[in-house]
């Protein structure tokens, strides 16, 4: 059976989906982006600090259903500009480490919701 989860420490969904479903012990995160979820402002004062946003959502997402950033199995990037790819890279890697970290992809996009410039969602196994 499907669980919906949602969690005030996420920012609100800002369309008709939810912040995670899980399903026989996966969990699903919807793409994030660079929301404070204390005030619903964007953080876009640099990609590292947009980065760190978008990856502080994602993880308070998966603690809040039940799981974690050392539980991620894949995590999808998605960039506006793929010349900030080792600023983002040095940003991710404070989360996830080399020998443990997800599969993943990190693609060039045309527009991202909001226009922001990063957007990650995972998928991670619910503890």
């Amino acid at each position: 059976m499907k669980n919906i989860h949602n969690t005030p420490n996420g920012p609100l969904p800002i369309g008709p989906y939810n912040q995670a479903t899980s399903w026989n012990g996966l969990l699903f995160v919807s793409g994030q982006i660079a929301i404070n979820p204390t005030n619903g402002e964007l953080v876009l004062d640099s990609i590292e600090a947009e980065t760190h946003q978008v990856l502080r959502n994602v993880k308070a997402i998966l603690e809040a259903s039940g799981s974690g950033l050392e539980h991620v199995l894949k995590a999808g990037v998605f960039v506006k500009d793929m010349n900030l790819f080792g600023r983002i890279n040095a940003v991710y890697a404070e989360y996830f480490a080399q020998e443990t970290a997800p599969a993943r992809e990190l693609v060039q996009v045309s527009e991202l919701p909001k226009f922001v410039n990063i957007e990650i969602s995972v998928i991670a196994v619910k503890q």
